[in-house]
C-alpha cells in the first residue's frame, strides 16, 4: 500500500509540473532487489522497482537517462508501458549491471505443499487468482495433461494422434472445459487450436477457436493433440490445475528433488510495451543485455489476419514497440516464451533489433507488421478480391503507418513456433526497406524468413544462414514469399488480361524491388528460396542453396543471378505472359522441374550444369543455348565451401565468385549457433561413379549384377536398391526395409539412382508420396511421408 502510494503521488507530481529536476547532476537510475522505491535511484540507494526508476526518469526533462538493473529476477504481473507521459528524457537507457544477470520474467514464483493424490501423482493448493497457463519448475516449461504424451521424437507437436477428440475418448473426459485441441491444417499450411468449452447434452466435445490461419479448413485427421485434461494426466512431467478447487497436479519424473526444485507460473503474455503515437512517435530508446523469459502463450490471441496471406496474428509479444523511432534492442535473451519475442507494430522507423539469442518460443522470433490501414484496396483473405472498377490505383501505402527502414541484424534464433506453426525467424508484413541481416536462424515448423505480402518492398535480405525449416508443416520454404498484393488472382488468365490492359498494376505495391543476396538456405520439406503466388520485383543473387532449390511461381521481375543450388534445380511454375523474369550465370546440380509452364520470361541462359544430362533437358525445352555444363571446381564441396578455384569453368557462363560469410558475427553467438549438415554432392554425372545415395536417411544404389536381380525379383537393372538404413531414419519410419527396391515415385519410373533423387525433388515440397517398391518379388505400394 505505501508502494502504491508513493507511485500515485509521484506520478501526480509529474503530470502536475510539480516534480523536480534530481540536482546531483547524474542521469543513471540503479534498480534492484534490495532496493526501495523510496530511495533516490543512485548506486548506493537503488529503487526496487522498474515502475518507480521509469517514474524518477520523468524528472530528466529532455537529458539522456540510463535506468541499470543489478543482477537478479524481477517478475512482472502487469505489462510496464513506456509511453508519452513517463518517457519525458531525450534518450532512454534500460540495461543490466556489467557482468551481472538480469531477468524480467512473466512468472511468479509458487511454493506448493505437496501431497500424495494416487498412481504417483501428488497435489498442492494454489491459490493464485488466475489460472497457470504454463509452470515452470527449475526455469522449463512442464507439458500440460496431454494426449497423446510429450514425445520428442515426434515430428510434429511433439506427438500425435488421429483418435485424439475421437467419441471413445471424449467419454472418458469429465469435465474438459478449459482444455484445448491443436491441430495443422488440413493442407499442413500452419496450425488450428481451439479452446474447449465442455460437453453438448448428447456428450458430443464442444469448442472455440480455429482462427489462427487465414486459409480455413478443417483439422488435420493425423496431426493433432489435446492437452489440459485432467483424465491425461497419467505421464511423469505433466501437471493440471483445477481452477475450481484450486488444486495444482502434477506427475513428477523420477528422481525429482520437491524440496530443492522452484516451481513458477505464468499468466502475462506481454512485459515491456513502448507505446508512442502517430503525432509524437517515441524515440531513443535502448534495451540491452537483459534476459526475457517464462510468459504465457499466446495462440488463442492470434486472430487479425495479415491481408492474404495465410497468417492470423497477435499483435504483441515479449517486447512490443508500437510507433517508435530509433530503438535499438540488444544482446538481450529471450527464452521459454509463450508467444512472440519482439513485434514492431504500425510505424516504427530505424529501429534495430540486435545480436540476441532467441529461442524456444511459441510464437515469431522477431515481427515486423504495420497497420492494414496504410495499405490501399486492402483485402483480408485468399478468396477476396477488390474489384478492378473499385480499385485504388495509386501507388504506395496511403500513410506512414508502418515499419519502415528497420533492421533485424545478428540475432540467432531457433526452436520457435513450439505451439503455432505458422511463425518465423523473422515475419515481415506491410513493411518497407527492412533488413535482415547475419542472422542464424534454424528449427523452424514453417519457414524461417517469411514475407507475407509485397506491400512495400525494398526489403534487403542478406548474409544469413536458415537451415531445418518447415520441419512441421509442408509447401513452403526456408525464405517463403507471398505476392497476394492488390494485382493479383489466383486465375492466371485474369492476371494477363488485367497487367496487359493496365501495366504496372503489379508493382503498385511491391514499388522498391526486394533484394535477397549472399544467404545460404537449406529446407528438406519445401524449397530453400519459394516465391509463391504472384511475388514480385525480387532481385535474387549470391546465394547458396543446400536442398531445396529455387522456386519461382507466378509474378513478375525477378531476376535470379549467380547463385549456387546444390542437389537440386530451378522450379518454375506457372510462369505469367511477359513476367521479365531471367534466370541467367546459376549453378545448377539437377535438371530443371516445371510445372504447368506456357511462357519462359526474358531470359533462362548462361547457367552452368554440374552435369550434361539437365544442361540437354533444358536445351530440350528451349532454353539455355549459351550454358555450360561439368566440374564446377569448388574449394572443397564435403565441407560446404563452394567457393570457386582459380580457373573454373563456371567463369565463362559469366558466374562470378561471392562471399560466404554467412550467419551470426556476435564472437559469443558464434559459439552457441549451429550450422547447417553439408550433405554429399549429387549430380546424375556422378552417380555411375558414386552409385550410391542417401535417401529418407538410407542408402541406395544401381542394381549392377545378375545376383541383386534374382534376390529382388527383378526382370532388368531397374530400380533403386535400398541396401542399409537405421531403425530411426525417415525410411524406416515408413515401412521400407533393407533388399526394397523403389520402382516408382508417384507417376515418375526410377530406374537408378540419379532417377530416384530427380522424381524426390520433384515432389519433395508435397510431403508425401506413393511408392511402387518390389519385395520378395513382388510389387508393394507403400504411402511415404518425406518429413
Amino acid at each position: 500500500m505505501q508502494l502504491l502510494k508513493s507511485i500515485i503521488l509521484t506520478t501526480t507530481l509529474v503530470t502536475s509540473g510539480i516534480f523536480m529536476q534530481p540536482c546531483f547532476g547524474q542521469n543513471n537510475i540503479y534498480v534492484a532487489n534490495s532496493g526501495s522505491d523510496k530511495n533516490d535511484g543512485t548506486f548506493k540507494h537503488p529503487v526496487q522497482h522498474l515502475e518507480a526508476a521509469l517514474l524518477r526518469a520523468t524528472g530528466y526533462v529532455n537529458k539522456d537517462v540510463v535506468v541499470i538493473l543489478h543482477g537478479g529476477l524481477y517478475p512482472r504481473q502487469k505489462t510496464i508501458e513506456i509511453n508519452q507521459v513517463n518517457f519525458r528524457a531525450h534518450s532512454l537507457t534500460i540495461k543490466s549491471y556489467p557482468n551481472e544477470k538480469v531477468t524480467i520474467t512473466g512468472s511468479s514464483k509458487i511454493n506448493p505443499v505437496w501431497q500424495p493424490y494416487k498412481g504417483g501423482i501428488i497435489q498442492a493448493k494454489l491459490s493464485t487468482g488466475f489460472a497457470p497457463d504454463q509452470l515452470f519448475m527449475n526455469g522449463k516449461s512442464l507439458p500440460m495433461a496431454r494426449y497423446p504424451n510429450f514425445d520428442s521424437t515426434a515430428r510434429v507437436y511433439n506427438g500425435t494422434a488421429k483418435d485424439a477428440i475421437n467419441e471413445n475418448r471424449v467419454k472418458t473426459w469429465q469435465a474438459p472445459a478449459g482444455g484445448y485441441i491443436h491441430a495443422l491444417h488440413a493442407g499442413e499450411w500452419g496450425s488450428f487450436d481451439y479452446l474447449i468449452t465442455g460437453k453438448d447434452d448428447k456428450g458430443a466435445l464442444t469448442y472455440e477457436g480455429g482462427w489462427q490461419n487465414n486459409r480455413p479448413s478443417p483439422m488435420n485427421k493425423q496431426y493433432r493433440f489435446v492437452e489440459n485434461i485432467f483424465e491425461e494426466l497419467d505421464a511423469p512431467g505433466e501437471w493440471f490445475f483445477n481452477k475450481t478447487t484450486q488444486t495444482l497436479y502434477l506427475y513428477p519424473s523420477t528422481g525429482t528433488n520437491l524440496n530443492k526444485a522452484v516451481f513458477t507460473v505464468s499468466s502475462l503474455t506481454d512485459l515491456i510495451h513502448v507505446i508512442g503515437s502517430k503525432e509524437k512517435p517515441l524515440s531513443n530508446i535502448t534495451i540491452k543485455g537483459i534476459d526475457f523469459t517464462q510468459t504465457a502463450r499466446s495462440f488463442m490471441l492470434a486472430k487479425e489476419p495479415l491481408l492474404r496471406s495465410d497468417w492470423r496474428m497477435y499483435r504483441g509479444g515479449a517486447i512490443l514497440l508500437d510507433r517508435t523511432e530509433h530503438v535499438i534492442i540488444s544482446n538481450c535473451n529471450f527464452y521459454e516464451l509463450g508467444g512472440n519475442a519482439v513485434f514492431l507494430s504500425n510505424y516504427s522507423k530505424n529501429d534495430t533489433i540486435r545480436d540476441n539469442y532467441i529461442h524456444t518460443i511459441g510464437g515469431n522470433a522477431i515481427a515486423f507488421v504495420g497497420n492494414p490501414d496504410a495499405v490501399r484496396s486492402p483485402a483480408f483473405s485468399y478468396e477476396t478480391f477488390v474489384p478492378w472498377d473499385k480499385m485504388d490505383y495509386q501507388p504506395g501505402p496511403k500513410s506512414s503507418d508502418y515499419p519502415q527502414y528497420c533492421s533485424a541484424t545478428g540475432n540467432l534464433i531457433h526452436h520457435i513456433g513450439t505451439i503455432e506453426k505458422q511463425v518465423a525467424g523473422v515475419q515481415i508484413s506491410m513493411s518497407s526497406h527492412i533488413t535482415v541481416s547475419h542472422n542464424t536462424i534454424y528449427h523452424t515448423p514453417r519457414a524461417g524468413l517469411n514475407m507475407s505480402e509485397g506491400t512495400w518492398g525494398g526489403h534487403i535480405i542478406e548474409f544469413n544462414d536458415v537451415f531445418y525449416t518447415v520441419l512441421e508443416t509442408g509447401d513452403n520454404g526456408a525464405y517463403n514469399s507471398w505476392g497476394r498484393d492488390r494485382y493479383w488472382r489466383p486465375e492466371r488468365n485474369l492476371i494477363d488480361s488485367i497487367v496487359a490492359a493496365r501495366p504496372g498494376i503489379q508493382f503498385l505495391d511491391v514499388i522498391d524491388p526486394i533484394t535477397i543476396r549472399n544467404n545460404r538456405f537449406q529446407c528438406d520439406h519445401g524449397w530453400d528460396i519459394d516465391l509463391d503466388d504472384g511475388s514480385s520485383n525480387y532481385h535474387i543473387y549470391n546465394n547458396v542453396c543446400l536442398s531445396g532449390g529455387l522456386k519461382l511461381r507466378e509474378g513478375y521481375s525477378r531476376t535470379v543471378t549467380n547463385n549456387i543450388i546444390i542437389n537440386n534445380t530451378f522450379h518454375p511454375h506457372v510462369w505469367l505472359k511477359n513476367s521479365n523474369d531471367i534466370f541467367e550465370h546459376n549453378i545448377v546440380s539437377l535438371p530443371y522441374a516445371p510445372i504447368l509452364m506456357n511462357h519462359w520470361g526474358k531470359i533462362i541462359d548462361q547457367n552452368f550444369f554440374l552435369s550434361k544430362e539437365a544442361l540437354t533437358e533444358a536445351q530440350i525445352l528451349g532454353l539455355d543455348k549459351n550454358s555450360m555444363y561439368g566440374d564446377a571446381q569448388f574449394i572443397d564441396a564435403k565441407s560446404g565451401n563452394y567457393r570457386l578455384k582459380p580457373g573454373s569453368p563456371t567463369l565463362k557462363t559469366g558466374f562470378k565468385d561471392f562471399d560466404m560469410n554467412f550467419g551470426v558475427t556476435s564472437p559469443t553467438l558464434k559459439k552457441l549457433a549451429q550450422k547447417p549438415v553439408i550433405n554429399p554432392l549429387v549430380t546424375s554425372a556422378n552417380q555411375g561413379k558414386q552409385n550410391q545415395v542417401e535417401w529418407l536417411g538410407a542408402h541406395f544404389k544401381n542394381i549392377e549384377s545378375l545376383g541383386e536381380r534374382s534376390a529382388a525379383g527383378l526382370l532388368d537393372n531397374n530400380g533403386a536398391l535400398l541396401t542399409d538404413l537405421s531403425a530411426s531414419s525417415v525410411a524406416a519410419k515408413n515401412g521400407l526395409e533393407k533388399g526394397d527396391v523403389v520402382i516408382k515415385i508417384n507417376e515418375d519410373s526410377v530406374n537408378a539412382v540419379e532417377k530416384l533423387l530427380k522424381a524426390y525433388q520433384k515432389i519433395k515440397w508435397m510431403g508425401k508420396a506413393k511408392l511402387i517398391i518390389v519385395r520378395n518379388q513382388n510389387q508393394q505400394v507403400i504411402s511415404v511421408n518425406f518429413k
